[in-house]
């Protein structure tokens, strides 16, 4: 599968941040296309990478007092984010940079609270990896566009040079 050096770029920021105990939390609701990436990819590689992984749907913050119990030294949001970017081009963004950037996520205000919430709590490094949607309208299934960065990043996460 080809890689842009753009996402290679990204993967290799996210592959520097996949130290210690690490937290995958997957954003998303699969009945409105696109937006439902985060849940998708979450559910595709739980059990089977060396991170605790949770599909939160819609409600990551049903998911906070799990992720403190846990205390990992990383969490990985995976979310569906308008950044203006091309249908599913996927960037980095650091915790901090959510209130920075000018995105928009269908969860923006929960994804800011969790965040919010999760730093006040405990010493964590917390990792957004935004896509870019191509539809997010009621409907089942992806854009051919962000099925195809959903195999590209199943693939990275399932490889397991990626780990520390």
């Amino acid at each position: 599968m080809e890689k842009s050096s753009e996402h290679l770029g990204a993967l290799e920021h996210l592959k520097l941040h996949l130290t210690g105990k690490v937290l995958v939390l997957g954003i998303g609701n699969t009945l409105c296309s696109d937006d439902g990436i985060g849940s998708m990819l979450a559910s595709a590689i739980e059990g089977k990478v060396p991170y605790i992984v949770y599909d939160s749907s819609s409600s990551p913050e049903n998911y906070l007092g799990k992720i403190i119990k846990d205390k990992p030294d990383t969490v990985l949001i995976i979310d569906a984010v308008d950044f203006g970017g091309s249908p599913g081009e996927f960037r980095m963004y650091e915790g901090e940079d959510i209130q920075t950037v000018n995105f928009f996520s269908t969860h923006d205000a929960s994804i800011s609270l969790a965040i919010s919430y999760l730093k006040n709590s405990f010493k964590v490094d917390i990792m957004v990896l935004a896509i870019q949607p191509k539809v997010i309208s009621f409907g089942e299934g992806l854009s051919p566009e962000v099925n195809n960065t959903l195999k590209q990043l199943i693939e990275w996460f399932l490889t397991a040079k990626n780990y520390k």
